[in-house]
């Protein structure tokens, strides 16, 4: 009965965290800017640490099936 959830849950994150890394690794290769008015390597770090969490939380749900 938890596994629905769960999978549901981790593939959520799965999505975003590949979402956001795609993006700004996109943003980074064309030169533009990761957020306005932020400093390029520290959005650019903050975004990549936020995807990899996100990848890593949903790896932890789809592996507790």
């Amino acid at each position: 009965m938890e596994s629905g959830p769960a999978i549901i849950t981790g593939t959520a994150f799965v999505l975003f965290g590949g979402a956001l890394l795609t993006w700004t690794g996109t943003r980074l290769y064309r030169g533009e800017p990761v957020a306005d008015g932020v400093s390029r390597i520290a959005s650019a770090t903050l975004a990549s640490l936020a995807a990899v969490a996100a990848l890593a939380a949903g790896a932890w749900c789809l592996l507790r099936l």
